[in-house]
């Protein structure tokens, strides 16, 4: 009997690895010391690229049902609109940003793993494991019913910034602290005079206020102030700062939730210790600008788990999981660097800085190519994985999906309850015969090129991005990509030439 995979953390990250596993129709457990799902609003951001994922597995309409649709984010100062950024240009059939409290993500993902037949063990803590070569032998405890002995076949710790997993690896978590805390309300606002779908950001000499909607009427608001309070702030200094850095005229009531917090940006070296992985905050954490975090975890997950179930199921070789840290690893050194960018440039204090911030956002904010950049670049429809050990392949044409980018050609790639590659190619006689040859590893469906005309061949994995491409009739370039995989053959070595 398969030994199930153990994940630990039952929050967005832990709850899109568990529920992919299931999908799969591999065994997972999932335990978190809580004794239930957050009631608070925290990550509120789900990006275009995150939906298209979830749209695979099965439940991203149940989202956008949910949440709220925002279709543009701007930036104000000193009574002027120094930029707009709109997503309907995002190159996604998402192409808006969900905005939808972190405890509606957790109800909607608990939701969808049940329907898999999965469940959450809470009250359950991971207190020992031990990596025993063919398995992980772990040790839960469960509050008031005693240790628990049990065999995983491989665990994934997704227990967040202080991972308890991580720390038990030993894993160093580098990086740095900023000097300036940021304080929190979720609250009901009246008087903000901006579209009530949009994100709005205003820069003053004492700060930043920023308004995220959550639901109509309702506001998160986050401010940068000089240190870590002693406290948590009231509504009325929420308020007074609200007034002096924003537009004027708004009105605050109804606080759900008062906070504060610092940022940390900190990452691992190594997603991966033998048999055990670490996936979202337990391996990154970063400033929350540009609403990457959960999302970045959440795409960790869906990228390990075709992996670990082609492996679990004996279709893939084991090496196939050298890839995820390798893939995973600069997303999140990309995500880390661009939101501490941008923290620092809402941070600026000094004048002639601010200054020289508001010309330059004026004058790259008119240019079209640049707002659209910014909003696919935030949208997560960017993210490649140029380096991958699994590429093979070159560019079929200059404006073609090369290996490791993105492809959606509207065929139900990832879709299903199996981890399979699909094949864009035209539907001819090769094309039926190289899945039948390696039939453990493809969709049986066949996905018209993007081309029209037949002129390339790509192999797309189950998360949507390029393995292979090839000009048309080179088969020999896909069959050598899909054997490397294949269980039982060799190790990935290095990539063959690209294709001139």
């Amino acid at each position: 009997m398969m030994k199930p995979v153990l994940v630990v953390g039952a929050g967005p990250v832990g709850l899109t690895m568990a529920a992919e596993l299931a999908r799969y129709r591999v065994p997972v457990r999932i335990i978190d010391r809580a004794h239930g799902r957050t009631d608070q609003s925290r990550a509120l951001a789900v990006w275009p690229r995150t939906l298209e994922l979830l749209r695979a597995a099965g439940c991203a309409d149940a989202f956008a049902a949910t949440g709220l649709h925002a279709r543009a984010v701007s930036i104000h100062s000193d009574g002027r609109t120094l930029g707009r950024v709109t997503f309907g240009e995002i190159a996604s059939p998402f192409n808006y940003l969900l905005m939808i409290a972190q405890s509606e993500t957790e109800r909607l993902l608990e939701a969808h793993l049940r329907s898999l037949g999965g469940k959450v063990e809470r009250d359950a803590e991971l207190t020992a494991f031990v990596d025993t070569g063919d398995g992980v032998s772990c040790t839960i405890t469960h509050a008031g019913n005693g240790r628990e002995d049990m065999q995983a076949a491989w665990l994934v710790g997704c227990d967040g910034a202080h991972s308890s997993v991580r720390h038990r690896l030993g894993l160093a978590f580098e990086g740095d602290v900023l000097p300036t805390a940021f304080i929190i309300a979720d609250v009901h606002v009246a008087g903000l005079r901006v579209p009530p779908d949009e994100p709005a950001i205003f820069w003053h000499p004492d700060g930043a206020v920023m308004f995220f909607p959550i639901s109509p009427g309702r506001h998160r608001i986050i401010a940068d102030i000089a240190s870590v309070p002693s406290c948590d702030p009231t509504l009325q200094q929420v308020q007074a700062i609200v007034a002096r850095r924003g537009p004027g005229g708004v009105t605050l009531s109804d606080p759900v939730w008062l906070s504060h917090f610092g940022v940390n940006e900190r990452k691992v070296a190594d997603y991966r210790v033998g048999r055990v992985f670490l996936a979202g905050d337990a391996a990154h954490v970063h400033s929350p600008a540009g609403g990457q975090g959960m999302n970045t975890g959440m795409q960790d997950a869906f990228n390990l788990a075709w992996k670990l179930a082609l492996v679990m199921r004996q279709e893939a070789r084991a090496g196939l999981l050298d890839s995820y840290g390798p893939e995973r690893g600069p997303v999140a050194r990309q995500v880390l660097t661009g939101s501490s960018r941008m923290t620092r440039i809402v941070l600026l204090k000094n004048r002639p800085a601010r200054l020289l911030r508001g010309l330059v956002a004026r004058v790259l904010f008119r240019i079209p190519a640049i707002r659209r950049t910014i909003a696919n670049a935030l949208s997560g429809v960017m993210i490649r994985y140029r380096d991958s050990p699994l590429n093979t392949g070159g560019a079929v044409g200059p404006r073609r999906a090369r290996a490791g980018q993105r492809l959606d050609p509207g065929c139900g790639v990832g879709a299903g309850d199996l981890p399979r590659f699909t094949l864009v190619a035209r539907d001819d006689a090769a094309a039926r015969a190289m899945i039948a040859r390696h039939a453990t590893l493809l969709k049986p469906d066949i996905c018209p090129p993007p081309d029209g005309g037949g002129k390339g061949i790509w192999l797309v994995r189950p998360d949507g991005y390029v393995a292979a491409v090839a000009r048309g009739g080179d088969w020999p370039v896909i069959d050598a990509a899909l054997t490397r995989m294949a269980a039982g053959t060799p190790a990935v070595g290095t990539r063959p030439p690209e294709q001139p």
